[in-house]
């Protein structure tokens, strides 16, 4: 099928592009140099709320939402969004500017799927206004998380309120300034079917007996203002109403966090990557090595071409996956969701990582954004997911829709 862009999205798109030029790349290694300085950790450059005030009153506002989500979408589809959160992407700070970046995304697509008028009223409303910020807890330091069965962190029903007990980590945005709560998945029932067992529940940040114990670097950085986190939780107590659907519910919620989430996730890589290219292209043509502009050098025109390729390969994929959801549902388009998890890091990375080269020196240090785009995008081949969780269930989905009944 043909991908065209609606006249409705090249306007959105066109308006995210002028409000990127004039205020985000102007910022875009100022952001990088104030939270790599730990003197700043855990704090926001000056100019980053100005930004967001800005985007906000220009309406450029949490359009990450399906439509599906009413009253609190901004009414785009999938397909719609995906072309703007690329240009979004491009920076990849700025997808807070505009209320869009995770885990806040995936979060507020939960409380607005599943949450009771008591809870969205309580967190996701003013999570939609930029007011506060979230976190997720999921994975644990003492089973391979990668299998969320094995998850062992305790939530028990006790009177009017649920009591939690265990150790998390890698819970992302935990330090962040403004972050207020977490949705935290355990086990409620572990006698129950293995997907039954774990439930997702609302936990305030301030609650008694939560301990954010340290700090964890991503490949040498602590992803300042944000962060990733180890977390302990001991004996915390909080309201029966702030579990999510109901118990044994975590992996429904869970799936349905990580459906348009996936997509919009695999379209930030691309806005990277095309970011990665964009800045090989200028330089290449402006430095000469043996006598020669690099432009002109065989190896570096290739390298230029497989990126082109790699990128449009995946932009046409996460266009597919985005048009198939708004058809068919998550059901009918977790193929091309396990498609886009594997492939779209990996070409980030791949991408950043010859821009880097070309670059030489300056590839690998503050000067640019590569480095930190080339890291990002390594990282986050083992985060939401490691690429062989979704390549193994893309693999036996496969041979199963391959192989005619009986011949297996």
């Amino acid at each position: 099928m043909a991908f065209e862009l609606s006249d409705k999205v090249k306007t959105l798109r066109f308006q995210v592009e002028q409000f990127m030029e004039e205020h985000v790349y102007p910022h875009e290694l100022e952001y990088y140099t104030w939270t790599d300085d730990h003197e700043h950790l855990w704090t926001y450059p000056p100019f980053f709320e100005a930004l967001r005030r800005k985007a906000k009153d220009a309406g450029i506002w949490n359009w990450f939402l399906p439509a599906e989500y009413e009253p609190w979408s901004p009414g785009l589809s999938n397909y719609e969004f995906a072309p703007i959160m690329e240009v979004m992407s491009k920076v990849p700070w700025a997808q807070e500017v505009f209320n869009c970046s995770a885990p806040d995304r995936g979060n507020m697509e939960v409380l607005a799927r599943y949450g009771t008028p008591e809870q969205q009223e309580r967190w996701l409303v003013p999570l939609l206004e930029g007011e506060i910020r979230s976190a997720f807890a999921m994975t644990e330091p003492g089973v391979a998380s990668s299998d969320a069965t094995n998850l062992e962190c305790q939530i028990r029903r006790d009177g009017d309120h649920y009591v939690i007990n265990g150790r998390k980590w890698w819970t992302s945005n935990i330090f962040n300034p403004k972050c207020k709560l977490m949705l935290l998945m355990g086990v409620t029932d572990p006698n129950a079917e293995r997907h039954a067992r774990q439930s997702t529940i609302i936990v305030p940040i301030d609650t008694p007996g939560v301990e954010i114990v340290r700090p964890l670097f991503a490949l040498g950085h602590y992803d300042s203002p944000g962060g990733h986190g180890e977390v302990q939780l001991t004996d915390v107590r909080v309201p029966a109403e702030n579990l999510i659907l109901g118990e044994g519910r975590g992996f429904e919620i869970a799936q349905g966090r990580l459906g348009p989430g996936r997509f919009q996730y695999a379209m930030m890589f691309v806005g990277m990557a095309e970011r990665c290219l964009e800045l090989m292209c200028q330089r290449v043509t402006e430095r000469v090595a043996f006598g020669e502009p690099l432009a002109d050098k065989t190896s570096i025109q290739h390298d230029i071409a497989r990126s082109r390729a790699e990128i449009e390969q995946c932009r046409l994929l996460v266009l597919a996956a985005a048009d198939t959801m708004d058809r068919e549902g998550l059901k009918g388009a977790r193929n091309y969701v396990s498609m886009v998890k594997i492939v779209a890091p990996a070409m980030c990375n791949t991408v950043a990582d010859r821009a880097m080269q070309s670059f030489g020196g300056k590839g690998v240090c503050q000067d640019t954004p590569i480095a930190q785009i080339h890291a990002l995008s390594r990282f986050c081949r083992i985060a939401d997911g490691p690429d062989e969780v979704h390549m193994s269930q893309l693999g036996k989905r496969t041979i199963g829709e391959r192989v005619a009944p009986g011949r297996a």
